[in-house]
């Protein structure tokens, strides 16, 4: 679905007085691939480029040197622009700033109707994409009195009007409370399991990495793990000297296991926790 091969990224400033450019590069040299249908979480601290890497998915930035391909479609090709974005959907951390229209309606039914779809389908689009994140019951409110999570899910959902096959989310919990967290969260693990849509979640909360099926580490712009959540998460000290967190209870799994306790050094859920830790107890009673 997705394939960056040796991508590099710089930004450029041109000083207005003296005309000297600068640069100062982003992302160093990044290969790799994301399969269709799968669930890829990018974490990475701040300024570490994963939201520069993000914005390749989607074509806002196209590569410096190296190439992008969504869908076997070149970047770099702008006649194919609307092609990739109707393909490659991209919600972002403020819905503030992808939300233009005042009516939760006219909202979803923007996307499509710039690409010229019919009007009976954009109908069709708007129903579908607003019951698919639960905010059908609001299609005429109005956007601005929505709660932050309604208003991610709106942006979701406008997204979804678009009739993408992968959606590219850049931190889009950030902004919310747990319960709005919660209420996104739950939608993209619906699309990517229910509706087999390819999801890319950058993210910076190790319990939404651990969601993924597969979790990429990135650090100074370069591929610094990349793995199952289990695989990456094992990873403790590696983590740590970037600054980045591990699950709590893999951390405490990771001590009690210092402190000798046989138990499996892949846990990465409470409930994978909780059965290893009871299983110890009933073999140490049985002895």
């Amino acid at each position: 679905m997705l394939e960056t091969v040796n991508l590099r990224f710089e930004f450029r400033d041109e000083d207005l007085e003296t005309g000297e450019i600068t640069s100062d590069e982003v992302l160093h040299g990044i290969s790799l691939k994301i399969e269709k249908g799968s669930f890829v979480a990018v974490l990475g601290h701040n300024g570490s480029g994963k939201s520069t890497l993000a914005k390749h998915f989607n074509a806002i930035l196209t590569p410096t040197s190296g190439e992008v391909l969504v869908g076997g479609i070149n970047t770099r090709d702008k006649k194919r622009l609307f092609d990739i974005r109707k393909s490659c959907g991209m919600v972002f951390q403020n819905p503030d700033n992808q939300i233009v229209a005042a009516i939760v309606e006219d909202e979803i039914a923007f996307a499509p109707e710039n690409l010229g779809v019919e009007p009976h389908i954009i109908r069709q689009r708007v129903d579908s994409s607003l019951k698919a994140v639960g905010m059908y019951e609001d299609i005429h409110s109005e956007t601005a009195n929505l709660s932050g999570g309604q208003k991610q899910r709106v942006a979701i959902a406008g997204v979804l009007a678009m009739s993408p096959s992968c959606i590219v989310l850049d931190e889009p919990t950030a902004m919310l409370d747990p319960k709005g967290r919660r209420e996104v969260l739950k939608i993209i693990n619906h699309l990517n399991k229910s509706k087999k849509m390819t999801v890319v979640l950058i993210t910076h909360f190790m319990d939404e990495a651990a969601m993924a099926d597969r979790t990429i580490v990135i650090d100074e712009g370069k591929i610094l793990l990349d793995g199952t959540p289990k695989e990456v998460f094992s990873h403790i000290d590696t983590l740590d000297g970037i600054g980045l967190d591990v699950p709590g209870v893999t951390r405490l799994i990771h001590r009690l296991r210092a402190d000798g306790f046989s138990l499996p050094p892949d846990i990465i859920t409470t409930d994978e926790a909780a059965g290893a830790i009871l299983r110890l107890l009933k073999k140490d009673t049985q002895k």
